[in-house]
């Protein structure tokens, strides 16, 4: 797992298929952006209601990315003490489906911490949701051990069993990009860019 903390989302995305990125509303919630990478421990919690997600950072292993399905942008799901306990417990970081607050005491330990905003009401804790099920985040289906990679690009998602794949993928990718100069690279997007306009039949400057 520790093999794609140096990956970028953006080489993910151009290797997974739309549906493994989140959508653009969940999003770094300090700067700058922490690098954020590790496996998904799922969670569900009840909208206005944070209390699987409170129990969820006693309960993922140390490295896991706690990830939230709430569907609610009018209490939060987290505050400081929360994100402190989850960081000194090992927890690698959060993405939610949801908000925080406390988001100065939040930046300030430099836990990562992705997700729609941050509203100072916090949730309720009386409700039973789930815990290591499968969840959608952001538009995207996670299930228990999924990879989640996110910077300030984005948050995607690899699929537990196509790990090995991607990640080969991806390094392949990336060396072949660090061994291409800026010249070579203007050269073969301007041939393909004039290639695509030809097959459409654009004519002319």
């Amino acid at each position: 797992m520790s093999a794609y903390r140096d990956l970028p989302p953006t080489t993910l995305a151009d290797l997974l298929d739309r549906s493994q990125i989140m959508d653009i509303g969940v999003r770094p919630l300090w700067t700058p952006a922490p690098h954020l990478a590790g496996p998904a421990y799922p969670v569900r919690c009840v909208p206005g209601d944070n209390l699987m997600l409170h129990a969820a950072i006693y309960r993922a292993e140390p490295g896991s990315v706690i990830v939230v399905e709430s569907g609610d942008l009018d209490y939060a799901l987290a505050g400081g003490n929360v994100c402190a306990v989850a960081q000194r417990r090992g927890v690698a970081g959060f993405v939610l489906d949801g908000l925080v607050r406390d988001i100065a005491e939040v930046r300030e330990a430099g836990f990562p911490v992705y997700g729609r905003g941050v509203i100072p009401i916090p949730g309720t804790k009386r409700q039973l949701g789930a815990l290591g099920e499968p969840v959608t985040v952001g538009g995207v289906l996670i299930r228990p051990g999924d990879i989640v990679v996110a910077d300030e690009d984005g948050v995607a998602v690899v699929p537990a069993e196509r790990g090995n794949e991607v990640l080969a993928a991806a390094r392949a990718k990336l060396a072949k990009e660090a061994g291409e100069s800026l010249d070579d690279w203007e050269r073969q997007h301007h041939a393909r860019i004039e290639k695509a306009l030809s097959e459409l039949g654009h004519v002319g400057r």
